[in-house]
């Protein structure tokens, strides 16, 4: 019952957004087809941004070797960035359950337990929508004051809450009723507090670099960026867990991007906002693509070897 009732709520919540996005565009789409959408292209801050990405990558995927070392599994380095990354793809098929289902496959295959690999996998996801939404109310402030001042408090009290949860993540207890949610069963062993904090840290930090790889995208894209850090920031961490709990959209699409928009276009204007939620869209998957590409081609290699 648990289970169906978080299902149900991720599917609400993804429809409430949607319908959201809609009704904004809806309200803005004559003043977006009167406003050209320009483009420039700048290649020293488009590779920062694609670097400041696969950083951030590479942390993620440390902090999740460090989780399955916490249950006394050990993945080599190469081995865990190619899981990671290759079932990282998986997002982009409904139903945001098959990057968590290809994690446990390939590392059961790796040789680690099937049930370490998806109850680390879920640890990090959960850190990663509460400190999201945390990181998201910090940095949100400013844009939220400029088009809806009445909300800001409600925005202080959903990043406490979120922020409130992940704490939690660091008592067993807890940790073993989120993993019984996801059907692990009680008896799942709890990671030790210091893998968990450190998943808290490493997701704190990458919501800080995704919102810099955004605002260095800006830069690159935009003939003129007026686009701030903490706007940067804010906009990409709530725009992608929106994206991340719409069961619905396959990668988050359309749902990230709407608001995303909806998002910075009191700031540096509704063109200027659409342009930049594209030119985020092929960053992320020109940074995704590009991070498998080696171990699809490494796979297939070694496959002809055999």
């Amino acid at each position: 019952m648990s289970e169906r009732l978080v299902r149900v709520g991720r599917w609400g919540f993804g429809f409430l957004i949607l319908a959201f996005v809609i009704r904004s565009f809806s309200h803005n789409w004559q003043a977006l087809r009167d406003q050209p959408i320009e483009w420039t292209f700048h290649p020293a801050p488009a590779l920062g941004s694609v670097a400041t990405v696969w950083l951030m990558y590479a942390m993620l995927i440390e902090a999740w070797r460090r989780m399955l070392a916490g249950w006394g599994e050990r993945l080599p380095p190469m081995q865990a960035a190619r899981i990671w990354v290759l079932s990282s793809l998986g997002k982009y098929i409904p139903g945001k359950v098959w990057a968590v289902a290809g994690m446990a496959l390939m590392a059961r295959e790796a040789g680690v337990a099937a049930w370490a690999a998806t109850a680390s996998a879920i640890i990090l996801q959960a850190l990663a929508v509460g400190t999201g939404a945390g990181v998201a109310a910090l940095f949100g402030t400013a844009v939220l004051q400029a088009r809806r001042p009445e909300l800001v408090s409600l925005l202080w009290l959903a990043g406490a809450v979120a922020m409130g949860g992940v704490g939690l993540l660091l008592f067993p207890p807890v940790v073993r009723r989120v993993l019984a949610l996801a059907r692990l069963g009680t008896e799942t062993p709890s990671p030790r507090a210091g893998p968990v904090l450190l998943g808290v840290v490493a997701n704190v930090i990458a919501w800080l670099g995704y919102g810099t790889a955004l605002w260095l995208l800006a830069t690159a894209v935009l003939p003129v960026n007026r686009l701030t850090l903490g706007p940067a920031i804010a906009a990409f961490a709530a725009s992608y867990i929106a994206g991340l709990l719409a069961l619905f959209a396959p990668g988050g699409l359309f749902i990230r991007e709407g608001l995303l928009v909806l998002m910075l276009q009191d700031s540096i204007g509704l063109g200027a906002a659409t342009a930049l939620a594209i030119a985020s869209r092929v960053l992320l998957t020109i940074t995704e693509l590009g991070a498998a590409v080696p171990f699809l081609l490494m796979r297939r290699s070694g496959t002809r070897v055999h």
